[in-house]
């Protein structure tokens, strides 16, 4: 694997993500970090898991017609990915900058809902719908990002779940947005209406539209409830 670290562009807990070149091109390195508290074997046998899901995950929804990243390599003895550059800004720069129009930041939002369902379409959870982990093109499509969290899923409860994930960020975040959330399920609506009923995977038939958005509302409600 030829990579040449140029930046890097995030620090986490599980991982951290560079900006460089691979083979000559603009590419993103993601490089899984040891838990310290973990015991080493377990440790590695997790990662390396962990890593082959994601990679697989990737190449899955990229075949599918999904904007996601292209995955150029897939390196299991150190643990890291590399993939394509996406050209654009994380959805959160976008909401943070008062000189974009609201209208712009609507249309935005709806692409966003879009690609999600696209998404769920596949069956597939993302686990970690936060405004940096949607990069919006200068096209103002919406391309996911980090699916180090995602999985293959066929239960109601965690869709509408993903969903309240994006719901609270924007809420906390960005209140300055108003009903962003709104736009964000028209475009999540208005695919499935385009396109028809989602087809079934290997694993079974995805959850159907209407039946996120019912369990989201329903999330909704309990946590204010709750709260």
């Amino acid at each position: 694997m030829v990579f040449i670290d140029e930046q890097r562009l995030h620090l986490g807990a599980e991982a951290e993500v560079w900006l460089g070149s691979w083979m000559g091109q603009s590419a993103i390195r993601k490089q899984r970090r040891n838990r310290s508290w973990r015991h080493p074997d377990l440790d590695d046998r997790l990662g390396r898991r962990r890593m082959i899901a994601e990679a697989r995950l990737l190449v899955r929804l990229y075949r599918s017609g999904l904007n996601v990243p292209l995955l150029l390599d897939c390196d299991m003895y150190n643990q890291q990915l590399i993939m394509s550059q996406i050209q654009g800004k994380p959805l959160i720069d976008i909401l943070n900058d008062s000189s974009i129009s609201d209208e712009t930041v609507r249309d935005i939002l709806n692409n966003t809902g879009q690609s999600i369902r696209m998404l769920h379409r596949q069956a597939v959870v993302h686990g970690d719908l936060s405004t940096n982990n949607i990069i919006i093109t200068p096209q103002n499509e919406a391309v996911l990002i980090d699916f180090g969290l995602a999985r293959i899923e066929y239960e109601t409860e965690l869709f509408g779940i993903d969903l309240h994930v994006l719901f609270e960020i924007l809420g906390a975040s960005h209140p300055h947005r108003k009903n962003a959330i709104d736009a964000v399920l028209e475009g999540y609506s208005a695919y499935e209406n385009a396109h028809g009923p989602a087809k079934n995977t290997p694993g079974g038939q995805p959850v159907g539209m209407q039946d996120v958005l019912d369990r989201f509302d329903l999330i909704r409600t309990r946590v204010r409830y709750h709260g």
